[in-house]
């Protein structure tokens, strides 16, 4: 099997409710160049897609409220246009936490119905701000900037709303965190996830895309083709090792503590400071094909 090295995974870490808003003066967000005129910003939280263009800036995902005015400054060091368009991936803070503060200077945001329905009944959201106005069901197209944006809805996969975005002349994907980069994968069972849709929201993503395309995941660094085809692997492989287990008789507490279930892929000592940890990985697997959906 192939092994996975663990990269990156101290920003999803740092991105969830404990650490999300510890330090945020000290966060700096970097612009990758990823092809033509697409960009990839890194800070705290889900990576940023960026498109600029005659049409305006085009961004995938805002990370944390608190971060806004140094996003907006890092799309400036690219383009002078106004962040016109924003898309969704899913509907977790630290892909939406900035939707607000762009919806009040006037951004358009797009996303799956299913991540409006998720923020408007959000109780912190009191006020009903940075909800998607445009809402999809299975599939948009955009037409921006020079491209034929492809936004496509994989459900059930890390959420019930998650949605592909794909850029065919710049050759591109963005996957939301249907794809974390060198880490095991976040499905998150109470959004809707399940391991069977997040397999087959890799596969999907593999099937518009070919070699050269440049891959932005949702976490972890600028991905290739190859990196994207091993996840895929590894939620694959893990699936069968869980099952196997099950069908053998071993009860979720013993799945839960076997290490050779994942350790071909990661090892628990590599991922024992992510957020998801081979412990938490396994059991998210037997949740999930305990339910018969997968």
């Amino acid at each position: 099997m192939i092994k996975f090295s663990f990269l990156f995974t101290l920003s999803f870490f740092a991105s969830t409710s404990l650490f999300a808003f510890q330090d945020m003066e000290d966060v700096k967000i970097e612009v990758i160049p990823v092809n033509e005129n697409i960009y990839m910003l890194m800070g705290r939280g889900g990576n940023i897609g960026v498109s600029v263009g005659d049409n305006g800036v085009f961004m995938i995902d805002d990370q944390y409220a608190p971060l806004s005015a140094k996003i907006r400054q890092a799309i400036k060091s690219i383009s002078e246009q106004p962040v016109k368009f924003l898309v969704n991936t899913h509907h977790h803070g630290d892909h939406t936490g900035g939707n607000s503060n762009f919806e009040k200077e006037g951004t358009l945001i797009f996303a799956h119905e299913n991540v409006r329905k998720r923020l408007k009944e959000d109780k912190k959201n009191t006020d009903q701000l940075g909800l998607p106005i445009i809402t999809f069901d299975h599939k948009m197209h955009l037409h921006l900037n020079g491209d034929d944006i492809l936004v496509v809805h994989v459900h059930n996969a890390h959420t019930d709303g998650d949605a592909l975005i794909y850029f065919p002349k710049s050759n591109v994907l963005h996957t939301g965190d249907t794809f974390f980069n060198g880490m095991f994968p976040y499905i998150d069972l109470k959004g809707g996830g399940s391991v069977a849709g997040d397999i087959e929201a890799a596969k999907t993503g593999l099937m518009l895309i070919n070699e050269n395309t440049k891959i932005i995941p949702g976490h972890g660094p600028l991905a290739t083709y190859l990196d994207y085809k091993n996840y895929l692997n590894m939620l694959e492989g893990i699936k069968r090792n869980v099952m196997a287990a099950m069908k053998a008789g071993s009860s979720k507490e013993e799945i839960v503590a076997d290490e050779s279930l994942t350790s071909g892929y990661i090892t628990d000592a590599a991922a024992e400071k992510a957020f998801i940890t081979g412990p938490k990985i396994r059991a998210t697997y037997y949740d999930s094909l305990s339910n018969n959906k997968d």
